[in-house]
């Protein structure tokens, strides 16, 4: 059965590494920095591009590729690279294709940390960032491009005000301004969505999150669909269709073609100098995640529809958000881009405020209270005071974080012992 046929169930378990005879059944760790050559001219092959293979990890490593060939099965794209965080993914992604003076459009409800990475450290670096409502009309998404703009930004599922995003309104309007639409699918992961069936044209992921599913190993992935013509908008892509005189004049979309040019180059060029790699170990581990990920996503989903259910119900509880909840505005847009349900996590708030908010939290016994997401035990967090705190009142709101707002991601435990420690919780207050 060709990998293209391959259901994704099959793909988690069995993609991006077919073991040899005599060879190891699990994917290798090749824990090493360096590859030996038999000559000079050979290692120097590999510096001009013109071979396949790996001089240095900080580059590349075969585990870290072995694992990104799955993951870029998975969601169906054409090329994709490992990065050492999901922030390293984002930032790659991005600057892979802008550079000082330029500008890019983004979806306001995104992760505070991204939301940070673009609004203060790379606006430090000239570039300008534009940013949306998820809801917005059409005539506003169109009117936050200019002439200067190299990119849209959104969010399968936003974290944590848990929007679902519009992906072909925002892909019909990314190509029609000449710009590829970049989705983070790390709550959905390829298992519920895959944006590129939607339109969008470059995925990015915290494998730290669903995918690794077990708090070992933080790092990020990027995959290229391969669609988008970048020769179509030369003058707008000149790093991806002029030589590149670090690389003795290679131009990217002749040497690689479009299913290649943008993972070449972000290797090449931008992990050559800011060495973001996952570590081989944390590429292991990652993998043991991605062959149980099909397993797990549906019972985090079922745990966090039982948890929305009640909360929806409860006297102390001033808001539910979540897409598996018919009186979510976005239940109708997540029946038809995620079937099968959304993610585990459910975002709502403690009537009483900040300070019931962070009372209820400290009740919980089985949900710990964690700066993480995502994975098999239960957590949660208070956003206004960790990942978002850094945001003014404005920005919180704009984000879709209120002050009594609370994360809280469902492991893999019982519903009904999540269910009755929440009750327990709010019987405090």
């Amino acid at each position: 059965m060709s990998e293209k046929k391959r259901r994704i169930e099959t793909s988690c378990v069995q993609g991006g590494y077919t073991p040899k005879n005599g060879e190891p059944r699990q994917i290798p760790i090749i824990q090493s920095t360096t590859f030996k050559y038999d000559s000079s001219a050979d290692m120097g092959k590999l510096f001009d591009l013109e071979a396949s293979g790996y001089f240095y990890t900080r580059l590349q490593n075969p585990t870290n590729d072995m694992v990104a060939a799955k993951i870029c099965e998975l969601e169906g794209g054409s090329a994709a690279m490992l990065t050492s965080s999901g922030q390293a993914a984002n930032f790659y992604s991005i600057f892979n294709i802008a550079q000082c003076g330029d500008h890019v459009v983004s979806s306001s409800t995104i992760y505070g940390g991204t939301f940070n990475l673009f609004s203060v450290t790379m606006k430090k670096m000239g570039i300008d960032f534009t940013f949306v409502s998820p809801d917005c009309t059409e005539e506003e998404l169109n009117a936050a491009f200019r002439p200067n703009t190299k990119a849209l930004f959104g969010e399968t599922i936003a974290n944590p005000a848990l929007t679902v995003l519009d992906i072909e309104k925002f892909a019909k309007a990314a190509h029609a301004h000449g710009v590829p639409l970049i989705i983070d699918n790390t709550f959905a992961t390829p298992v519920n969505c895959r944006p590129i069936e939607w339109g969008a044209d470059i995925v990015t992921h915290s494998t730290t999150k669903y995918m690794d599913g077990h708090g070992s190993g933080v790092g990020g992935a990027i995959v290229d669909s391969g669609k988008f013509d970048w020769t179509k908008y030369a003058d707008k892509y000149p790093g991806l269709c002029t030589p590149d005189e670090s690389y003795h004049g290679i131009t990217y979309t002749e040497k690689f073609g479009l299913g290649g040019a943008f993972i070449t180059k972000a290797t090449a060029q931008l992990m050559r100098d800011f060495g973001s790699i996952q570590s081989p170990r944390n590429a292991f581990l990652l993998n043991l995640g991605l062959e149980s990920l099909h397993v797990r996503i549906k019972r985090h989903c079922e745990n966090a529809q039982a948890v929305a259910e009640f909360l929806e119900k409860h006297d102390k509880i001033s808001f539910v958000t979540y897409a598996g909840l018919p009186s979510s505005p976005y239940y109708e847009l997540a029946k038809k881009l995620m079937p099968n349900g959304t993610c585990g996590v459910v975002s709502f708030g403690v009537k009483g405020g900040r300070a019931a908010a962070e009372k209820f939290m400290g009740a919980l016994r089985v949900a710990a209270i964690e700066t993480h997401v995502a994975d098999a035990r239960t957590c949660c967090l208070h956003p206004a005071s960790a990942t978002h705190r850094q945001m003014n009142d404005e920005e919180l709101l704009a984000a879709g974080v209120s002050a009594d707002l609370v994360r809280y991601s469902c492991g893999l435990e019982n519903k009904d012992d999540l269910i009755e420690d929440i009750a327990q919780a709010l019987d405090q207050i």
